[in-house]
């Protein structure tokens, strides 16, 4: 006898509400992909914004001060870093071939096709770049954001009351407060780390006398939010260049990032990430393999304040349920 299915029409209303919801996601990705990156910048700024404002000075007056200063420092360090990072990535991009063809003469390289593959890599850098700071609207909604997350912060659990009632707010406050807690840790510390990483390798470079010297720091500190795997993948350019002066440049500067490494694991991490709550490296790596797959250059930046978020909403989600019961 066949078995008869019913379905009622609540399920009916439901899923159809339930699709209507994941069309209008799909259609606001880009506005939830920008609040999302101003509420992390919101909880990078907080604190020094509460600490300015304990010192007596208006909070909109200390918010508007980070901020004037952000955009100081972006202004300075892109006007100078930019230019010759262009100039140098492309002509290392374009002697890249002969490198490799030199120091592995064994492997058949059309030199003439890559090289016409990553001539055109400086110009397209740059294109790249100024399309970048030309996307203003953008840039500019997540600061606007930012800065009225940042302004209005302390009046949240008053709109919270209002709208779910006390309990119910205490407790989303609490969670609110543990996600800004662990994704401002997490911001600073990275930014410290990359930072550090980066001036130890330049430095250690210029006394090397190893050439391309500030695009391969940079490219060493911005794989340091990668671990393990990414101080291993940005000695890789270095050691090609120093090989090509002699074996023993290359044998210098692989012991370099050695070294580097070792400061790193034992020095610069514990002191800079102490009061951060960090993700195993496995899960960091699978996050940012996942978000790049799913979403790009934007999702693999954002894979691991996802991962940090959802984490912290479950965690103090069950702390909540286990005290209850």
């Amino acid at each position: 006898m066949p078995t008869k299915i019913e379905i009622s029409y609540k399920t009916i209303i439901f899923t159809v509400f339930f699709l209507i919801f994941l069309w209008f996601l799909r259609e606001i990705k880009d506005i939830i992909f920008w609040v999302f990156v101003a509420f992390i910048l919101m909880s990078a700024f907080k604190p020094l914004a509460n600490t300015i404002e304990k010192r007596g000075i208006p909070r909109i007056v200390g918010v508007i001060s980070i901020y004037l200063l952000i955009i100081l420092i972006l202004a300075v360090v892109g006007s100078s870093l930019i230019p010759p990072l262009v100039v140098e990535t492309g002509h290392l991009l374009e002697r890249l071939p002969n490198l490799v063809e030199s120091i592995l003469p064994f492997i058949n390289i059309d030199v003439q096709l890559i090289t016409a593959q990553v001539a055109p890599i400086g110009e397209n850098l740059l294109r790249v770049t100024v399309g970048l700071f030309n996307n203003i609207i953008a840039i500019f909604t997540v600061f606007v954001i930012s800065f009225y997350l940042l302004l209005e912060r302390n009046n949240l659990q008053a709109f919270l009351v209002n709208l779910v009632g006390k309990e119910a707010s205490e407790r989303t406050i609490v969670i609110i407060n543990k996600v800004e807690e662990r994704l401002g840790a997490w911001v600073r510390g990275q930014v410290a780390l990359m930072l550090a990483i980066g001036l130890m390798t330049f430095a250690g470079l210029i006394v090397l006398g190893i050439p391309f010297v500030l695009p391969l720091a940079i490219f060493a500190g911005l794989l340091e939010i990668i671990p393990t795997i990414g101080p291993i993948i940005s000695a890789i350019p270095a050691v090609l260049v120093a090989f090509t002066i002699s074996p023993l440049f290359a044998l210098a500067t692989a012991g370099l990032y050695l070294l580097v490494q070792q400061l790193e694991n034992h020095l610069v991490v514990p002191y800079v990430m102490r009061r951060a709550v960090g993700l195993p490296p496995l899960v960091t790596i699978i996050a940012i393999l996942m978000g790049a797959r799913l979403a790009g250059v934007g999702g693999a930046i954002l894979a691991v304040p996802i991962v940090v978020t959802i984490e912290s909403v479950v965690t103090e989600y069950v702390k909540f349920k286990t005290v209850k019961i």
